[in-house]
């Protein structure tokens, strides 16, 4: 049981820096992660008494 465990462990860290890894490199190769950026306007009603 303990062997699964750290190998479980092992497993989340190797994960871990696969993710890090990409969010690295992934933009090399053509992986882009940038929001869409678009302008919102909606108008505001002020209610001053």
């Amino acid at each position: 049981m303990a062997k699964l465990f750290k190998y479980l462990i092992y497993l989340v860290i190797l994960a871990l820096v696969g993710v890090v890894s990409y969010a690295y490199i992934g933009p090399y190769f053509g992986a882009d992660f940038s929001a869409q950026q678009s302008e919102v306007r909606k108008p505001v009603v002020l209610d001053a008494n």
